[in-house]
C-alpha cells in the first residue's frame, strides 16, 4: 500500500510545466498577502495580475521539478489564486519561507529563484516576503553574533576546539556539525585543565556565557559545557565556587548549573552553606529573569523566597 502511495505521488510530482500550464490558462491572478483562510479580510494587501504580466509571474513562480518529498507544516503567505476567464478557481498556492510553492502536486517544491519573486511581490505592494527575509537575516547575524561570542569565551587553550563544535554546516545549526567535536573539546579541557576544582572553574565561567543570553535558550553548543561540569565532581563544582572568591561569570554558570532539571535530579535543590547565600545575592543584585525564577521556585534551596 505504501509503495503503492508513492508511486501515484510521484506521478503528481510538482513541475513547472504543470504551474505554466494552469497559468496559461488563466484569466486573472488574485495574490493576497495572507494564508489561505484569510484572503477575505479586507485589510490585507493584494494585487491582481493579468495580461502579459501573467507570464512574467509564471517565470518568477519557476521550481525544481519533482518537489522536495515534504509538506510544510505552516499555512503559507502569501496566498496565489488563479482564476478563468469565466471567474472560476483554477489553482490555489502558497509560499512557504520565500523559498517553496505549495499545491502545484502532491508535494511541495523548491523555488528556482525565490529572491527573484520575493522583489516582484515587493514591487506590487506585497511586502511580507521581503520583511521577512530581512528579518531572517538579523537573526541570522545575531545567531552568528552569539555563536562566535561563546567561542571567544572558551577558557585558554580550547578557542579551536570550541570553534569545531560551534560550527555552523551548510544551512543551518547542528549538533552533529563536526562528528566527535564534543569528546575532542572535553579531552583538551582535561588535558589544559588537568586538576579538577581549577577545570570546574574555568567551565563555570565559560557556562555563564549563556545565562546573559537574550534569545534561544541553551544551544547545542552551550549544552557541551553544561555536560562537562554534569560530569565533573560535586565537591569539585562547589568548591571552585567557595575556595576563592568567584567571578560574575562564574555566579552566572554557578545559577545555569544548579537551576538545570539535570543538576536538581541527580543532588536535589540544597546548596551548602555559604555557596547558597553568595549564589542568592548574586541573583538578588543582577541576576536574569530566569535566575530570579528558579530563585522563587526554590531550585537553589530558597523555596518561598522572593528576590
Amino acid at each position: 500500500m505504501f509503495f503503492d502511495w508513492y508511486d501515484a505521488a510521484a506521478r503528481d510530482a510538482p513541475t513547472t510545466a504543470r504551474l505554466v500550464e494552469v497559468l496559461n490558462r488563466a484569466e486573472y491572478v488574485v495574490i493576497v498577502e495572507a494564508s489561505p483562510d484569510e484572503v477575505d479580510a479586507a485589510d490585507r494587501a493584494r494585487t491582481v495580475v493579468t495580461g502579459a504580466e501573467i507570464a512574467d509571474l509564471a517565470r518568477r513562480l519557476a521550481i525544481v521539478d519533482g518537489g522536495n518529498g515534504d509538506r510544510c507544516r505552516c499555512a503559507g503567505r502569501p496566498t496565489i489564486m488563479v482564476y478563468d476567464s469565466d471567474g472560476e478557481r483554477l489553482a490555489c498556492w502558497t509560499l512557504h519561507h520565500q523559498t517553496g510553492l505549495r499545491s502545484v502536486g502532491a508535494f511541495d517544491a523548491d523555488l528556482r529563484d525565490g529572491p527573484a519573486l520575493t522583489e516582484w511581490l515587493a514591487e506590487r505592494g506585497l511586502t511580507g516576503s521581503r520583511d521577512a527575509q530581512a528579518e531572517s537575516a538579523v537573526q541570522r547575524a545575531e545567531s552568528e553574533r552569539r555563536r562566535m561570542r561563546w567561542v571567544h569565551a572558551a577558557p585558554a587553550g580550547l578557542s579551536d576546539a570550541a570553534a569545531d563544535v560551534a560550527r555552523l554546516p551548510g544551512r543551518e545549526a547542528s549538533p552533529d556539525s563536526a562528528p566527535g567535536a564534543e569528546d575532542r573539546l572535553a579531552a583538551l579541557t582535561r588535558h589544559h585543565y588537568p586538576e579538577g576544582i581549577e577545570r570546574a572553574r574555568a567551565l563555570l565561567a565559560w557556562a555563564g556565557t549563556a545565562a546573559r543570553e537574550s534569545t534561544g535558550g541553551l544551544l547545542w553548543y552551550d549544552l557541551t559545557v553544561q555536560r562537562q561540569l554534569f560530569a565533573e565532581h560535586p565537591d569539585h563544582v562547589v568548591a571552585a565556587l567557595v575556595t576563592q572568591v568567584p567571578s560574575r561569570a562564574q555566579l552566572d554558570g554557578a545559577a545555569q548549573l544548579f537551576g538545570s532539571l539535570e543538576w536538581t535530579r541527580e543532588h536535589g535543590r540544597g546548596l551548602p552553606e555559604p555557596l547558597r547565600s553568595t549564589l542568592i545575592e548574586h541573583i538578588r543584585a543582577s541576576g536574569t529573569d530566569s535566575m530570579r525564577f528558579r530563585l522563587r521556585h526554590g531550585y537553589y534551596g530558597a523555596e518561598g523566597e522572593a528576590p
